[in-house]
């Protein structure tokens, strides 16, 4: 049967692009809904200040009257500029398991980004570092965190088969939440007080106390990670965003934060309680239930999710991850958790793997984004 392609104009076919991944995954036991709310703001320009840097589409595939898949296309011209690329990147991008399909997809993105001048065709990767990136490859068997992609593991077939290769790696790693801190873990905590004793560590007992300081810190954020790839920085507008979407899930005693003597933000760690289970029992509805289920399972997990980590460059090397890393897993410990998901570390982050590392953190699943030439 022919395949067509759509382009989402209205309110209806963005219903079908929201909701068709929960009839793909429908017998996929591994995973989790999107909060469906997020997702009407998320794809909505009018709410989602991030499509203001870009050219975007989103399209869906049919095959007769069924809707058989979907994708989004994003061409960032701050990233392009700033990075000297040309390249559009295809992102959501959900299908069953036809090649055509898949081919269909992603051949409209890269003629589309090839009328704007685009060379390449990455992903998947979404507006910036922040979204769902890659496919994972490794890994199919392990829980789902909030803010990374689950996908069957014919995805990478499909993606290799259309003449993609690996652009890079990211790997994600299961740290344990050890009974006791041990010996040495200890003695660096105490050398490293002792050698930053302008420093101090800010903890948190409401959400009320970290609102204030969102902006120093995701600014902390825009100095530290100016060189990742993907990386596009937070505006004003944006970290107001962000802090909307997450600020109400996170519990503030996994928040860690570093002042300076000027009681400026040098240094955070921010991770949440893992809510997969109570997004998946809401099926991603907050309303009328939904947020009650997330957050019961938000208290019963046993794992906490790292979200974000950045330390001023001026005082990078100073053993401050250590600090924060330590403060963070007691509050875990303290809270009955015993595992901690790093989310995505790119492959040649070698000095940030290696802090993982430190704390008996084992790579546990992988995802990889791809490159091809238009």
């Amino acid at each position: 049967m022919a395949i067509t392609i759509r382009k989402v104009e209205i309110k209806k076919d963005l219903r079908l692009f929201i909701h068709l991944p929960a009839e793909i995954h429908k017998d996929h036991s591994n995973w989790v809904p999107p909060i469906y709310m997020d997702e009407w703001s998320y794809f909505n320009p009018k709410k989602n200040h991030l499509f203001e840097h870009c050219e975007t589409i989103l399209i869906l595939a049919f095959k007769g009257e069924k809707c058989v898949g979907r994708c989004m296309g994003i061409i960032s011209y701050v990233y392009n500029k700033s990075h000297n690329e040309d390249h559009v990147r295809f992102s959501y991008l959900e299908t069953w398991n036809d090649p055509e399909v898949f081919n269909a997809l992603i051949d409209y993105i890269a003629t589309w980004g090839k009328s704007f001048g685009m060379i390449q065709i990455v992903g998947p990767l979404a507006f910036s570092d922040k979204d769902p990136q890659g496919f994972l490859f490794e890994g199919f068997d392990k829980p789902v965190v909030i803010a990374s992609n689950c996908n069957f593991s014919y995805m990478p077939d499909l993606t290799e088969a259309a003449g993609f290769t690996k652009k890079f790696d990211l790997f994600v790693y299961e740290i344990p939440i050890p009974d006791e801190i041990p010996e040495l873990h200890q003695k660096i905590l105490k050398r490293t007080q002792e050698r930053n004793s302008n420093l101090k560590l800010l903890a948190f007992t409401s959400r009320r106390e970290i609102k204030p300081l969102i902006r120093p810190a995701l600014n902390l954020v825009n100095e530290t990670f100016g060189d990742v790839y993907g990386f596009i920085p937070f505006t004003e507008k944006e970290m107001d965003e962000f802090a909307n979407r997450y600020l109400f899930l996170i519990n503030p005693r996994y928040v860690k934060l570093i002042a300076n003597e000027k009681n400026e933000i040098i240094a955070l760690f921010i991770a949440m309680a893992d809510i997969s289970e109570g997004i998946r029992k809401s099926k991603g509805y907050l309303i009328p239930f939904g947020i009650f289920r997330i957050f019961a399972a938000a208290r019963r997990t046993k794992q906490i999710n790292l979200l974000l980590g950045a330390v001023d460059p001026r005082y990078q090397g100073r053993g401050l991850e250590i600090w924060m890393g330590l403060s963070l897993v007691r509050s875990a410990k303290e809270a009955g958790k015993k595992v901690m998901d790093s989310h995505l570390e790119l492959e040649y982050n070698t000095k940030v793997r290696a802090e993982m590392e430190k704390f008996g953190g084992k790579v546990y699943k992988k995802f990889r984004i791809y490159q091809r030439d238009i």
